[in-house]
């Protein structure tokens, strides 16, 4: 073999196992997008049986109610599929790999969309999805190819910590103030941005439980998921009563995989060693990616602004 070949294989840690967290993140994405496309339903309906809640977010009456619509249920279901496919993706290949993939869930959903609810998507909708398809593809396939996996420190954990607190007091805060006057981008960007998190920590208690170190500081990440889902999930939900499905799952896999990738590489130090043209991919593609859901916001032919 050619000895320059050799160095650069030696150079790039491949690990067949990772490649098992592809086919895995993309089924995830399957279910994600037919599940959205569910629970929408089920959160239209049940919304057009009792007062408009626009801006003002669901009441636990409509919460209640949303258990007995089948489309919604259904959805649930599998939305939590796609939350079980995707943690075993992150199980076997790196955050950055596998969480943006979920971006096939965009493509997926706006077609079923357009179809079930013979919804055609105009131009300017259509140019969105790209910006924001390809925008995250770009931005974590540089990430992959120039960052470094690192311990996660206690410290770090902790960092995450706090500024996941910070995120949740800054959404209820918001919510609570100006909850008349909200309308959908805020619910979309607001859950991508507590997805993020999710996903973070679901990578940090996995990595820690390979490694049996269970104490304190994991079984606070697992409350701290929790709640960051739990608050996401109703954003969503009242993210489908004010715009259409393809929005929302725009917002979560634009908006969900730049947070993981931040932390990433503000917190964990994965990008310490990217090149500086790397710095500049992942700020233009990223604002591109972000720009695209403002797009499909102001653009969609079912947003209600």
């Amino acid at each position: 073999m050619d000895p320059d070949l050799t160095e650069l294989t030696e150079l790039i840690p491949l690990d067949p196992t990772q490649f098992i967290g592809i086919p895995l993140a993309l089924i995830g994405a399957v279910f994600l997008s037919m599940g959205a496309q569910f629970q929408h339903r089920g959160v239209v309906k049940v919304e057009a049986l009792t007062a408009d809640t626009l801006g003002k977010g669901l009441n636990g009456r409509q919460l209640a109610l949303l258990l007995a619509r089948p489309s919604w249920v259904l959805g649930t279901l599998m939305l939590g599929l796609a939350i079980m496919f995707q943690l075993a993706s992150l199980y076997f290949a790196p955050l950055i790999v596998v969480q943006p993939l979920g971006a096939l869930a965009l493509v997926i959903t706006s077609i079923l969309n357009s179809r079930l609810n013979h919804v055609k998507l105009n131009h300017k909708s259509i140019v969105a999805i790209v910006m924001c398809v390809g925008g995250v593809f770009i931005f974590v396939g540089v990430a992959a190819f120039t960052a470094v996996s690192k311990p996660v420190s206690v410290g770090q954990i902790v960092t995450i910590l706090i500024v996941l607190a910070v995120v949740l007091t800054a959404a209820a805060i918001t919510f609570a103030l100006w909850r008349r006057r909200i309308r959908a981008l805020y619910y979309v960007i607001m859950a991508g941005v507590l997805y993020g998190f999710v996903a973070t920590l679901a990578k940090v208690v996995l990595n820690r439980l390979q490694q049996g170190e269970f104490e304190w500081i994991t079984l606070l990440c697992v409350l701290s998921l929790l709640a960051a889902t739990a608050l996401g999930a109703y954003f969503v939900q009242n993210a489908y009563a004010s715009g259409p499905p393809d929005l929302v799952i725009a917002g979560l896999t634009v908006v969900d995989p730049m947070v993981a990738v931040l932390i990433g590489v503000i917190v964990l130090g994965e990008a310490s060693q990217a090149p500086l043209w790397a710095t500049f991919v992942f700020i233009v593609t990223g604002a591109v990616a972000v720009w695209g859901v403002f797009r499909l916001a102001a653009n969609h032919p079912q947003t209600r602004l």
